[in-house]
């Protein structure tokens, strides 16, 4: 068992990325199968009134904090987390994991062009082994079910799923019984745009500074505003709300 705290009704472990990747290793190895998931200022938002997303989450095996401004409020609350996990740099991590073990990764998600560049760059740095599958992001909830069982047909060790939320925290806890051969099952977010050079990531200082969110908003400001500037204040007056009702 990890040390889990609870803020605004979401479970977070108390874990560092080193601590994660141990977990997930030996978890792996024993052959049991791990759900992992992230969350975020957003995401806490959101689950506050979507109860499926907070199920979803919450009975997730690990609950990361990918969100400095997560790990600002755990502190702010009087139970500090270790330090950020962001989900993009602990994926990284996993696939270079997948080919030092021989275990293969199926890509779900984004646009046609986003995820086939993602597996074209992982097949030169890695070896084409690596690939068990892949599929873009577009679907109906028709189609779901034949999706889950496509992965598990795959003979996948590693799934990682870049939709947004709460579809994909959703999709993966509905058909986790289809997936349960699957050792991991991740969210990942916008991470493939990343990983295919479509979205550049915020310099290292920025990032350490908390400022992630800001730089994300400021290349396409018109999409971003209401999640980051509306979603952050709404955290914000959350977790003063919380801390001070106690």
């Amino acid at each position: 068992m990890t040390d889990r705290i609870q803020i605004l009704n979401t479970a977070i472990d108390n874990l560092s990325m080193q601590e994660t990747l141990a977990l997930v290793q030996e978890k792996i190895h024993a052959g049991e199968q791990v759900h992992h998931v992230v969350v975020n200022a957003g995401k806490v938002v959101a689950m506050q009134k979507d109860l499926e997303l907070r199920h979803s989450v919450n009975q997730c095996h690990i609950i990361n904090a990918d969100g400095q401004s997560v790990v600002w409020a755990s502190r702010f609350l009087g139970k500090p987390l270790k330090e950020r996990v962001a989900g993009i740099d602990l994926m990284a991590s996993l696939v270079e994991m997948a080919h030092k073990n021989n275990n293969k990764i199926f890509l779900f998600g984004a646009k046609e062009e986003i995820v086939k560049e993602v597996v074209e760059k992982y097949s030169e740095i890695y070896s084409p082994e690596i690939i068990a599958g892949y599929r873009n992001g577009y679907f109906t909830s028709s189609d779901e079910k034949a999706i889950a069982q496509q992965i598990a047909d795959s003979g996948t060790q590693m799934l990682f799923v870049a939709i947004s939320s709460p579809i994909k925290e959703n999709f993966l806890y509905k058909y986790r019984d289809i997936l349960k051969n699957v050792n991991l099952i991740m969210g990942v977010g916008g991470s493939f745009d990343v990983i295919a050079g479509k979205t550049k990531r915020a310099p290292a200082w920025m990032q350490n500074a908390g400022l992630e969110w800001f730089y994300r908003f400021a290349q396409e400001p018109r999409r971003m505003w209401k999640r980051y500037l509306v979603g952050n204040s709404k955290f914000i007056y959350l977790v003063i709300k919380e801390r001070f009702s106690n």
